[in-house]
């Protein structure tokens, strides 16, 4: 081989290893990923239908004057003798005592963060890590649309978020604050008087803060006589009464109360007894529910069903008629696209119950994920499978998928390159 050709070929592969080393770099620094966010999924076997709530109601009344301030919420269970409400003489009794209960929620909240046993007992590394699980919970809570839960959440997430700022930041310290809230309930509980009126409860029952008229109309005894025909002239707009005058609300009673309707069982196939979860329109949440009866005509598919339940809400108890979902069976998971699937096989150590260990490799199922601008494998532990796509374990352990996590689904191989 003569020097020529020596050198040219030495240009050849000088150029070879600048071209794949700028290949290189171009590649680390320009992927070009595809990514979905992984969020939350549900799916359910379930049947809808416009339902008809009935209860067996007792018109609540007092005096017809004043102010009144209820002491319970709408669908709050209430025992012998729980006050109901308060009349007062004008609506600034019912401003300050709502003024007085703001600041001795807040004073509740600072009194928890500058309880020297939580804040003496607690690791910065391990408060981060519950704020991380605290907001993932309220995520969570959000996608599921349970907004009633997201009070109480909310407030553990402050009280923990307050706490690591106390623990690290010296300065930090709402001991001036306790104080003077202390003074300004003082302040604000010396101007209160003594209510006109007290209505409280005479037996076991449900509350709800207004009437319908459809009162005396649908109780428990005649539920079983309505007709298709009037349970669809059953409207929701609280327009056939007018005169409320001396009328402070009513009490469902006892605890339980009836969904009646028309509904397609072709699919579910309910029989009497079964026990289902329903999902109102109004609510954010399933609730238990009894099947107690199933007419049918000889048409499954216009199905007459009379259902019983005795969790009652605030949501629930504002209608009279609403769309009603039946649930017969619920998955939830995280979803997972079918395009962003790969596999990996994973070398593990697997520990006998002799304390010896040996090495083996699994394949997973799993994905990759966006951290920072590197792909990581994720496994997966399937739920549930559709045409379209995975639902994964919810909260399934570090090395699997999560909540949030940047799927990406189109840019990189099984080997994540």
């Amino acid at each position: 081989m003569n020097e020529i050709t020596t050198r040219i070929l030495q240009g050849l592969v000088v150029a070879f290893v600048v071209m794949l080393a700028v290949s290189m770099i171009f590649n680390l620094f320009n992927r070009d990923y595809k990514t979905e966010t992984a969020v939350y999924g549900a799916v359910s076997e379930s049947e809808s239908f416009q339902g008809v709530y009935v209860r067996d109601e007792i018109v609540a009344g007092y005096s017809g004057s004043g102010a009144v301030r209820y002491c319970v919420a709408d669908g709050a269970k209430l025992g012998v003798g729980s006050v109901i409400a308060e009349v007062y003489g004008s609506e600034e009794q019912i401003d300050l005592r709502r003024l007085i209960a703001e600041k001795q929620a807040e004073l509740a909240l600072l009194n928890k963060i500058e309880n020297p046993g939580t804040s003496e007992n607690a690791q910065p590394s391990n408060l981060s890590a519950l704020i991380g699980d605290q907001y993932r919970a309220l995520m969570k809570l959000r996608e599921q649309g349970s907004y009633g839960s997201i009070v109480e959440e909310k407030s553990e997430l402050a009280v923990l978020m307050s706490t690591y700022q106390k623990i690290t930041e010296e300065n930090v310290d709402f001991s001036g604050r306790i104080a003077a809230l202390k003074q300004e309930i003082a302040a604000l509980e010396a101007k209160k008087t003594e209510p006109r009126e007290i209505i409280t409860a005479d037996e076991s029952a449900y509350f709800i803060s207004y009437i319908d008229g459809y009162e005396s109309e649908l109780t428990v005894d005649t539920m079983a006589s309505l007709t298709p025909q009037q349970l669809a002239e059953i409207n929701d707009d609280g327009a056939l009464t007018t005169d409320h005058k001396g009328v402070i609300g009513k009490l469902v009673d006892g605890y339980a109360w009836y969904i009646v309707g028309i509904f397609d069982n072709t699919t579910l196939r309910l029989s009497e007894g079964d026990r289902v979860d329903i999902r109102p329109d109004s609510a954010s949440d399933t609730m238990r529910a009894e099947v107690i009866s199933l007419a049918s005509a000889g048409n499954i598919g216009e199905t007459q069903i009379i259902m019983r339940c005795e969790t009652m809400t605030y949501d629930t108890v504002q209608h009279r008629t609403e769309r009603v979902e039946i649930v017969r069976k619920t998955v939830e998971g995280i979803k997972i696209p079918r395009s962003a699937i790969r596999f990996m096989d994973i070398e593990e150590t697997v520990v006998n119950e002799d304390g010896s260990q040996y090495q083996t490799t699994n394949r997973y199922m799993g994905v990759w994920v966006l951290v920072g601008e590197n792909a990581a494998f994720k496994k997966l532990n399937i739920v549930y499978e559709t045409e379209d796509f995975y639902l994964s374990e919810l909260n399934a352990g570090a090395d699997y998928i999560a909540l949030y996590d940047d799927i990406i689904v189109d840019g990189v191989m099984a080997d994540g390159n």
